[in-house]
């Protein structure tokens, strides 16, 4: 079932621990199949190392499981949550990343700060608020601040990333961290200069018109 989604999601959760967004067992990648509406996702606390496309799990959107023999994350109703409101989205991606997730220690939002972060972000990485995790409260906290981001860091947790495929939630993943990683740099040099909303929406537009084949 869902054998080309299945191997998305597995190729994805390996470049999460190659680009080291990732350790142990943490971190989680869904995506969600456009003609059945099933989810394919990660089982819960399984190694990478020992990860396979055949282990994943999937689920409808009520949390059932519909193929299987593992349980599925814990993150799994806060997946779901996102897919239920958000129709557009088709990836979510979890992660603690290392950089990112200082963010989320300091309750700060990142700030757009790089041409990067508003070529492809066009926006501030919004701040969620600390709720408990294992439902659906930071589902509901994620689709109540992440406005049209593609990415949102929650409060004393870590940060989440939306696509409307997995590539694009993987993408956004491994650039929040490196937004990330460089702003912390640049605080030892000083303080770093936003770049003005004007322009940041200018270059997010000329981005996502004329960037690529």
């Amino acid at each position: 079932m869902l054998e080309d989604l299945k191997k998305e999601v597995y190729q994805a959760h390996l470049n999460l621990w190659e680009n080291r967004l990732v350790m142990w067992t943490s971190g989680n990648v869904s995506a969600r199949d456009p003609k059945t509406n099933l989810v394919v996702i990660k089982p819960s606390g399984v190694p990478y190392s020992e990860l396979s496309p055949d282990n994943l799990v999937v689920v409808d959107l009520n949390g059932k499981i519909v193929e299987g023999q593992l349980r599925p994350s814990v993150d799994m109703a806060t997946h779901l949550y996102i897919y239920k409101h958000m129709p557009k989205v088709m990836s979510v991606i979890h992660t603690h990343s290392t950089y990112a997730s200082a963010f989320a220690a300091i309750g700060e939002q990142i700030p757009v700060c790089l041409t990067a972060m508003a070529d492809f972000f066009g926006c501030n990485i919004p701040l969620g608020e600390l709720v408990l995790i294992g439902g659906e409260e930071i589902g509901k906290e994620i689709v109540s601040k992440i406005g049209d981001s593609k990415a949102i860091i929650m409060k004393n947790h870590g940060p989440f990333t939306v696509g409307k495929n997995v590539n694009e939630a993987l993408q956004a993943a491994i650039f929040l961290e490196e937004s990330a990683k460089t702003l912390i740099m640049a605080k030892i040099l000083g303080e770093p200069q936003s770049i003005p909303e004007s322009m940041v929406n200018i270059l997010h537009k000329n981005y996502t018109e004329k960037y690529g084949q």
